[in-house]
């Protein structure tokens, strides 16, 4: 993507078009089946959360979609077109982006730059880090999407929990041109950091963004999901529309009492 687009939508989704769809996926460790078979479109503008019980297979799935592993059996599409990811690097090139628990922020380092990180703007014959372009764009995009940050060049450090968890949204909202992948994105955020996080990822839903949450919050999942994919012992029990399902139904989903 074009860095200049740094402050507007990365690129105008074919709302006629999956995301992200993954056909028959099937991953197999040796002799261990972890997933058995999964079949899932998430459209843009849509978000799509991942629950399970520890085991259940969500996280063997997120990697598949961001190219940690390749899977045993199926197909991955990006926007209709097939895709294979040869590592997580390949994923991102792809237009996927993660957002992880750990959020792959550098403390010491100002927020343009985590921003860009592995990603630098460089400038003249000799490609030195063109920090003020870089600076510039991250203010326009953390403006844009209402993240309230003292600056664009204060170090992560300085920032709450929150407000680091806001700055890897903005990163991959910048850079995904497919998809934007979550993993327990508010787990270690207070009540009020939460709602924050969660009026973002709601926004992206609004920028037409396809979003895969993995969240262990059913609350969060009801507040903020279109659609709930349910997940028990490497087994897809099933997809439910969260307009026509309630809690009582995906517990019982999670647990095997449904």
């Amino acid at each position: 993507m074009n860095s200049e687009q740094i402050g507007t939508t990365a690129t105008v989704p074919d709302r006629s078009v999956a995301a992200l769809s993954l056909k028959g996926i099937r991953k197999q460790f040796g002799g261990v089946v972890a997933i058995e078979r999964f079949d899932l479109e998430v459209q843009p503008g849509e978000i799509v959360a991942l629950v399970g019980d520890n085991g259940a297979g969500k996280s063997t799935l997120v990697k598949m979609v961001s190219g940690v592993y390749q899977p045993t059996e199926g197909e991955i599409l990006l926007n209709g077109r097939p895709a294979s990811f040869r590592d997580a690097s390949d994923a991102r090139r792809q237009g996927v982006e993660v957002v992880y628990q750990d959020l792959a922020l550098v403390d010491s380092q100002p927020v343009y730059m985590n921003m860009f990180l592995g990603r630098e703007l460089t400038r003249g014959p000799l490609r030195l880090l063109d920090r003020r372009r870089m600076a510039r764009e991250t203010q326009e995009l953390v403006d844009n999407l209402d993240v309230r940050i003292p600056s664009a060049k204060a170090t992560i450090r300085e920032l709450s929990g929150g407000q680091r968890q806001a700055i890897a949204i903005c990163r991959a909202t910048h850079w995904a041109s497919s998809l934007v992948l979550m993993d327990e994105p508010t787990a270690a955020l207070g009540v009020a950091e939460t709602a924050k996080v969660e009026e973002l990822i709601v926004r992206l839903r609004e920028r037409g963004a396809g979003v895969l949450i993995v969240s262990h919050n059913l609350d969060q999942v009801f507040r903020i999901s279109d659609r709930v994919a349910v997940l028990r012992r490497g087994k897809q029990v099933g997809v439910r529309s969260i307009a026509e399902t309630n809690r009582n139904e995906i517990v019982a989903m999670i647990t095997g009492a449904a």
